[in-house]
């Protein structure tokens, strides 16, 4: 789970920015994408 702490005086919009980005370098999405389009190795070797 990602945290980011808003600073004092920070702007909401660039504490999202920096979620975002920090969620970007996990990778989460890109893992998730690759998993929704999952084939079987069989079905691979066969292709």
């Amino acid at each position: 789970m990602l945290i980011i702490p808003v600073k004092e005086g920070e702007n909401i919009d660039r504490a999202l920015k920096r979620f975002k980005r920090k969620f970007d370098r996990t990778g989460t999405m890109r893992q998730l994408r690759k998993r929704q389009q999952f084939t079987k190795p069989s079905v691979e070797r066969r292709q």
